[in-house]
């Protein structure tokens, strides 16, 4: 997975998996409780409004919501299904995405 390989120095590849499995748990408890919600651009990108940068540790959205699906509780993943059948589309990991939380969305990485 991308965000795997976005290494701090130093850092092993299974160091990374670990800081990746405490964000997805974080992101899945926010979710749970509410501190953290689903927004979806028109085109179906997503963005998680809540996941500081701190919290994130450098995982992408579209990485953490890959990662949520796989791996995430059966609540968290409710709440991104609910956001994705009140859009009417699927979510997409390619292509727009936030920086923000879903405040703005960006085409490309041309920005």
């Amino acid at each position: 997975m991308p965000c795997d390989t976005r290494l701090k120095p130093k850092q092993t590849i299974s160091q990374r998996k670990e800081e990746i499995t405490k964000v997805i748990a974080r992101l899945s408890a926010g979710l749970v409780s509410g501190s953290i919600k689903v927004k979806l651009s028109p085109q179906g990108a997503i963005a998680f409004q809540g996941l500081t940068d701190q919290d994130r540790d450098g995982v992408t959205d579209a990485c953490a919501y890959r990662r949520l699906m796989a791996t995430g509780s059966a609540l968290a993943k409710a709440k991104v299904q609910a956001a994705q059948t009140l859009l009417g589309k699927p979510v997409l990991t390619h292509g727009a995405h936030s920086h923000d939380g879903g405040a703005t969305w960006y085409p490309s990485h041309k920005h």
